[in-house]
C-alpha cells in the first residue's frame, strides 16, 4: 500500500510539473538564429542552390519566402513550381514542442489557382523529397471560401495515424476517398473518437481564430511525443490532433509553396520522456 501511494504521488507530481513546464519558456531553444541558415540545409524542386537563398530571404530576423527579389505574380499556373521547397534541420527530433509565428503576403507564385496561400511545415520527415516523406501541419488560407487550413494534417503513403473525424465530408465534388479525407477534427472532449482513417487530407477544425491577409501574425505550436500523439495549435487552440504517429521521429521541415510568407522565433523544446496527452487536452 505505501508503494502504491508512493506511485499515484509520483504520476501526479510528474504530470503537475510537465504541465508547468509547457506553460512558459523555460526549456525552449531557437530553432533558427535570425541571422544565418546553421543547423538547416536548404531544398528546393529545380535544385537549384543559389535561387533556394533567394527563395528563402534572410531579413530582419525573419526568414521571407518569395521577397521583393520575387515579381507580385511567379510563374503562376506554368505547371512548373520549381520553387516549391523546405528549409530542413540537420538534426532528428521526437518528444518536443516546436512553435513559431507565420505571416502571409501578397504575392503568389506556382500553382497557387490550386492551392491558394499554401505552404506548412514538415515533422518525422524520414525522406526530404519535395514534397517529404513525413507528417504536415499545412499553412494555408482560402481567400475564396475565408476558411482556415493552417493545422490541416496531410500525410503521403507509409505514413500512418489515428486520427478524430467529425464525419463530415467537405471535399465538394471531389470523389471521397475513405473515411476520414475531407473530413474535420473533431476534439475529443467534444466527442472526437480515435479511429483509423484513410486518404491523405485530414482537415483541422474550423475556426475563425486565425489571420489571413490583414498583415498579422499568427502563433503556430506543434506538440510531438515521438510515435504516441501529435497536437496543432494555432493561436492558442486546438485545432488538429492526431495519435499513434508512424514514424516517430525524424527532421523538421518549412516550406515555400504558393504564396510569399514570413517565418520568424521558431523555437524548440525537447523532452526526454513523452508527457501525458491530457496534459494539453483544456
Amino acid at each position: 500500500m505505501k508503494n502504491y501511494i508512493v506511485n499515484i504521488v509520483f504520476v501526479v507530481s510528474l504530470s503537475i510539473t510537465s504541465l508547468a513546464a509547457t506553460e512558459n519558456n523555460e526549456g525552449f531553444k531557437p530553432l533558427f538564429n535570425g541571422k544565418n541558415f546553421d543547423g538547416f540545409y536548404l531544398k528546393i524542386r529545380s535544385g537549384d542552390d543559389e535561387m533556394a537563398k533567394q527563395v528563402f530571404a534572410i531579413e530582419d530576423e525573419m526568414i521571407h519566402v518569395f521577397n521583393d527579389e520575387f515579381p507580385q505574380e511567379y510563374k503562376v499556373d506554368t505547371g512548373e513550381n520549381d520553387t516549391h521547397g523546405l528549409f530542413f534541420t540537420k538534426k532528428k527530433y521526437s518528444k518536443y514542442i516546436l512553435r513559431f509565428e507565420y505571416k502571409w503576403g501578397s504575392r503568389i507564385a506556382n500553382n497557387f489557382k490550386q492551392w491558394q496561400y499554401d505552404a506548412g511545415v514538415y515533422y518525422h520527415v524520414t525522406k526530404d523529397d519535395v514534397f517529404p516523406l513525413g507528417i504536415e501541419y499545412q499553412l494555408r488560407y482560402n481567400h475564396l471560401t475565408g476558411r482556415n487550413h493552417s493545422g490541416d494534417l496531410i500525410r503521403p503513403k507509409s505514413i500512418d495515424y489515428l486520427w478524430f473525424p467529425d464525419g463530415k465530408n467537405t471535399l465538394k465534388n471531389k470523389k471521397p476517398k475513405g473515411k476520414g479525407h475531407g473530413e474535420s477534427f473533431l476534439h475529443p472532449n467534444k466527442g472526437g473518437k480515435e479511429t483509423k482513417v484513410e486518404g491523405w487530407f485530414h482537415l483541422a477544425a474550423d475556426t475563425k481564430n486565425f489571420n489571413g491577409l490583414n498583415d498579422k501574425w499568427n502563433k503556430v505550436e506543434i506538440i510531438v511525443m515521438g510515435d504516441k500523439y501529435t497536437v496543432h495549435k494555432l493561436n492558442g487552440e486546438i485545432v488538429n490532433m492526431a495519435t499513434h504517429l508512424k514514424p516517430s521521429e525524424g527532421i523538421i521541415g518549412f516550406q515555400s509553396e504558393t504564396a510569399e510568407i514570413f517565418y520568424r522565433d521558431i523555437e524548440i523544446k525537447e523532452f526526454e520522456h513523452s508527457i501525458p496527452l491530457e496534459t494539453f487536452l483544456k
